[in-house]
């Protein structure tokens, strides 16, 4: 299948389909003719990529991740403290966007929001 078609079948872009390649995350597809022709393995392992990004893993888990994928002898272990380790990574994330938000609310709270020009948002900012 064309480009055009692994991409409509594994969900990601055709964009990023090329920087998976550019990058070695996925291996060059044979070419007929001048066109990249991607088989379902290749799909799958598109969506595998793409899931894993859906979680919050960066490129270099994922690399790891595939490696562990295509591992038949692989320890389930050394995937669950990848995933372990990811859950709390986003969970420090989380607290300090929440952390954020509420920085943000106080100071929108804070501001009259009239004619004046006087503004503890823009206050802050300049401190």
């Amino acid at each position: 299948m064309n480009i055009g078609a692994a991409s409509e079948a594994s969900g990601v872009s055709q964009r990023m389909i090329r920087h998976y390649e550019k990058i070695g995350l996925v291996p060059a597809p044979p070419r007929r003719g001048t066109y990249r022709d991607y088989s379902d393995a290749d799909v799958h392992r598109l969506r595998f990529i793409a899931n894993a990004r859906d979680l919050g893993f960066p490129i270099g888990e994922i690399r790891t991740l595939l490696g562990l994928w295509s591992d038949r002898a692989r320890s389930s272990a050394e995937v669950k403290a990848l995933a372990e380790s990811r859950a709390a990574e986003l969970g420090r994330k989380a607290y300090a966007l929440e952390a954020m938000r509420r920085s943000l609310t106080g100071l929108a709270q804070s501001c009259h929001g009239d004619d004046r020009p006087d503004c503890p948002i823009i206050e802050r900012l300049a401190e």
